[in-house]
Formats: structure tokens, C-alpha cells, sequence
């Protein structure tokens, strides 16, 4: 055991990266940690941050929620915490990037899969532990897997609480790339730095219209999607985006809304001769 903290923070480029710092329990989340993670996003969704890293120190991303922790609370209170992170995460309007080693089960996997992309090493190991320890799944569970792998294999990895691997994973769509060791810390750096290049306000726009799809009708579609692209271009990245083209540059992204001239003060015409 130690003083360290049970959730490390750092900023490179726009880029945060958030690690679970509890190696000597394979970084599973209790109290302290759940609370953490529940600041430490709503730090991100204020701050002038443009895109998250999740990640787990000691070579495990999270063993899930800590159950041998000494916590007397009640079931409900615990859960209001793992729902609150669950949903700041999900909601979060940047991008964001669970870089995976080592296991990822019970409601670790859930956060790494409530991230927009999943990065994971050849070793990683999933499973939906939860049926094995007497319980559902939770921390979104029931509500991601259906969407990412379809009903039946959603009850599969839910009922038999199976371990899978990294390629299988990738397979049922539910990792986004698998990269050797030795290269997912730059590759991780170089897609979140990516990320953060991007136009902030059309991508948080992009990420919740996605979101929200399978709840809508087409034509509830194209509405939404028209009243974001009208929020878009009110910023200064859409003739940006066009003067990079004709200039042949990378475009430089701000997400700021356009200055509006000032008003003119209508003439008074009161006074003119007819």
C-alpha cells in the first residue's frame, strides 16, 4: 500500500489522460476511486480539455469494482456512484479512448466499453464477471452490450460470465484495435492526439447524435442533424476547415463561435420630408 493517489491525472496537447492507480488490486474500483473518477470528469467536460485517455496503471486496466472493500453503505448509494461515473463518461462531449492491458471485467470492462474507442493489447482479457459473483451487470452493461454485439451474444458474455481474449473481442466489436505491446503507448498517444486536432464542437455534436440514433426515427434524424450542423457552422471552424483546403494546410481547430458584427442603429427616418 501507499500515499499515492488512487487516480493520476496528466495533460499533454489537450489531451488527459486518466489512469486507475490501484495496481496492487489490478486497479479495482472502490469508494475512493469511484469518487475520483466522478470528479475527475467533471473536471474534463469543463476544463479546456479536448480529448480523455482511460487507462489503468500495473499492466491491468480494472478488475471492476472493488468487492472485498470495506464499505458499509447500501447497495442503492453504492450504485448512484457507479451510475454517476457511467453517465459522465457516456455524456462527456469530447472523445474518448480506454487504452487497455492486462484484464478489463465486471464493471472495469463496462467503463473501457462506455469509451468511444478501445485500444487493447494481444494480452488483454475481457469478461462480464458479474454472474459469477451473484449479480447483473451493471455500470451500463445491459444497455452497451445489445448495441455493440446484438442480443444473443450480448446473453452470452452476460449469462456465462466467459473470459475472451483481445481478437475475439475485436471481432464482436467491442475492442476497436488490437496493438502489440510495445507500440499501444504511442499509438494511443498519436490517436488521441488526433482526437484533440479535430473541430470540438462538431465532434461533441457527432457523439451525441450517435448516441441518440437508436432512439429516433429518420426523420427525427435529419432534424437533430440539421440543428447541429446550423450550431456548426456559427463557429469559426467550418471556414477554417475551407481556407486549409484551398491553402493545402492542416486545418487549426478552435471550436469559437463566430464575433457578430455590431448592431447599427436603425435611421430615423421621423424627420424626412415626404
Amino acid at each position: 500500500m501507499t500515499d499515492e493517489p488512487v487516480l493520476l491525472a496528466g495533460d499533454t496537447q489537450g489531451v488527459r489522460t486518466l489512469t486507475l492507480n490501484r495496481p496492487h488490486r489490478r486497479n479495482a474500483i472502490d469508494a475512493e476511486l469511484w469518487a475520483a473518477l466522478r470528479h475527475a470528469l467533471t473536471e474534463a467536460a469543463n476544463d479546456d480539455v479536448r480529448a480523455l485517455v482511460l487507462t489503468g496503471a500495473g499492466g491491468a486496466f480494472s478488475s471492476g469494482a472493488d468487492i472485498r472493500a470495506d464499505d458499509t453503505r447500501d447497495p442503492l448509494t453504492k450504485m448512484r456512484d457507479l451510475n454517476d461515473v457511467t453517465l459522465l463518461l457516456h455524456e462527456l462531449p469530447l472523445p474518448t479512448v480506454a487504452k487497455v492491458t492486462g484484464v478489463a471485467v465486471g464493471a472495469g470492462w463496462n467503463l473501457a466499453l462506455g469509451c468511444d474507442l478501445v485500444v487493447a493489447t494481444p494480452g488483454a482479457r475481457f469478461s462480464q464477471i458479474f454472474a459469477r459473483r451473484g449479480l447483473s451487470p451493471d455500470c451500463g452493461g445491459t444497455w452497451l452490450l445489445p448495441k455493440l454485439v446484438g442480443l444473443q451474444q450480448a446473453k452470452r458474455l452476460a449469462l456465462l460470465a466467459e473470459t475472451i481474449d483481445a481478437e475475439e473481442a475485436r471481432s464482436l466489436h467491442l475492442v476497436t484495435w488490437v496493438v502489440p505491446d510495445e507500440r499501444i503507448d504511442a499509438y494511443v498517444t498519436d490517436l488521441a492526439a488526433r482526437l484533440a486536432a479535430g473541430p470540438p464542437v462538431a465532434l461533441a455534436q457527432t457523439k451525441a447524435l450517435l448516441h441518440e440514433s437508436s432512439g429516433r426515427s429518420l426523420r427525427e434524424a435529419l432534424a437533430a442533424e440539421a440543428s447541429a450542423q446550423a450550431v456548426n457552422f456559427a463557429t469559426t471552424d467550418v471556414p477554417e476547415a475551407y481556407a486549409a483546403f484551398v491553402e493545402k494546410r492542416e486545418p487549426h481547430f478552435t471550436g469559437d463561435r463566430h464575433r457578430q458584427p455590431p448592431s447599427k442603429a436603425p435611421k430615423d427616418t421621423s424627420c424626412v420630408k415626404q
